[in-house]
């Protein structure tokens, strides 16, 4: 079969790349494993909703148009939101479709692009799998016990489906954070073994956080204007839940519950989970950021801005002097450990040689330099800091359909600079 373009995924950057060119009349499919946002209906927890409020999950042609703009949907609710969004924009979707290569055509600059329903012929493919494809394992994990439950936040389902006893949460970002406090909630014993993280309250005088970010222009940073884009593409995702009550959760939150905050685990040997000695550095390093961001939050704000409450911060996050360094599992009946350490994209099937020495893809925005006419969209800080949520589809695929278009008029991709 022959295709402009290939577009791999059909989560909301891959809806927002065919909504592009389908305005530019570039002839094009989408391909999906399963169905329209697929990851959204099959690898979430019962109880998770969107970090970011529903005004600012719209996509190009398609807002937020439901009762509760700042409201935080449900998952389910999200892959209603992807769904109607495919079916307005007659995404042209072809479901239940593995891709199992990706590679440089034999016959022309394009690419073939092998799936388990045939092959296509394309002068370009976008892949728009998202970047929460695995979750990343440590390999810490290798030596859990075979007696435990292990699961991932993907696997995660509710605190009914753990194993009795004590839960170890490894991981103290979104995900982790999350369900601890809802482990916790449940009356079930937790401890969080907390590393890197970022610490954000939920509202800051008055407003959303996300207002806050969208307002003051953080979520407008590039990728071009952060010193270490690499490691702003892993920093962990602050320490947040979509809930009605707009509570804040984070490690004071979440020892005020009852949940044992320990320091990152280090080795997992004979049944025992030592942690690192790090904890109360970690949680002061989180706090001077949190500062610093709120810092220019109120600058901004003297410039005149109606509405706002009086500042008024939490305090600093308080941790034992002298926090458990080890835990042995069977001794304390812990049943289950979660790991909340990430996620990673699945190239497995990637035939291009366009991946770093860690698996990771090199790219500059999105342009894939080293294989013209490849794309990413939907990972972390792709091309803003607002990449990382479903409404910064809307600006990056419009400047990446542009580019695309101008690689498809001339077959000599333009830089990348192009459109910075």
């Amino acid at each position: 079969m022959r295709t402009t373009v290939v577009i791999v995924g059909a989560g909301h950057s891959g809806l927002a790349m065919s909504r592009r060119l389908t305005e530019r009349s570039i002839d094009h499919v989408v391909l999906e494993r399963g169905e329209v946002a697929n990851s959204w209906r099959r690898d979430r927890w019962d109880s998770l909703r969107l970090l970011t409020p529903n005004w600012q999950s719209g996509l190009p042609g398609f807002d937020y148009a439901g009762a509760d703009p700042d409201g935080f949907m449900t998952s389910p609710e999200v892959a209603d939101h992807l769904g109607a969004y495919a079916r307005a924009i007659d995404a042209p979707v072809r479901s239940g479709v593995t891709v199992t290569s990706v590679a440089p055509a034999e016959a022309s600059a394009g690419y073939r692009v092998v799936t388990d329903d045939g092959a296509y012929d394309a002068d370009a493919v976008v892949l728009a799998n998202g970047g929460s494809g695995i979750a990343n394992l440590p390999p810490v994990a290798d030596g859990v016990p075979s007696g435990i439950l292990s699961l991932t936040a993907k696997t995660y389902r509710s605190p009914e489906s753990l194993a009795d006893g004590g839960v170890l949460v490894v991981g103290a970002s979104a995900s982790g954070a999350q369900l601890a406090d809802e482990i916790a909630r449940a009356g079930r014993d937790v401890t969080l073994a907390a590393g890197e993280h970022v610490r954000m309250p939920r509202t800051y005088r008055g407003r959303d956080i996300f207002w806050w970010m969208d307002a003051v222009g953080v979520l407008d940073e590039r990728f071009d204007e952060i010193d270490d884009i690499i490691r702003a593409r892993h920093v962990p995702s602050p320490q947040l839940v979509g809930s009605d009550d707009r509570r804040t959760v984070d490690i004071a939150s979440l020892r005020a519950n009852g949940v044992r905050v320990v320091g990152r685990v280090g080795r997992i040997h004979d049944g025992v989970a030592q942690f690192s000695g790090g904890l109360a550095n970690t949680v002061r390093l989180a706090d001077l950021k949190l500062d610093r961001l709120l810092d220019r939050f109120d600058a901004w704000a003297e410039t005149g801005v109606d509405g706002l409450t009086e500042p008024v911060r939490a305090e600093p996050t308080v941790v034992d002097d002298a926090p458990l360094l080890e835990l042995d599992l069977a001794r304390e009946k812990v049943g289950t450990i979660v790991w909340a350490t990430g996620y990673k994209p699945d190239y497995s099937w990637l035939d291009v040689p366009v991946l770093d020495y860690k698996g990771r893809l090199s790219h500059e925005g999105g342009v894939i330099p080293k294989s013209p006419g490849l794309y990413v969209m939907g990972t972390s800080l792709l091309r803003r800091r607002r990449s990382t949520y479903i409404g910064g589809a809307a600006q990056d695929s419009e400047e990446l359909a542009e580019h695309l278009a101008g690689y498809l008029a001339g077959r000599t991709a333009p830089s990348a600079a192009a459109i910075l």
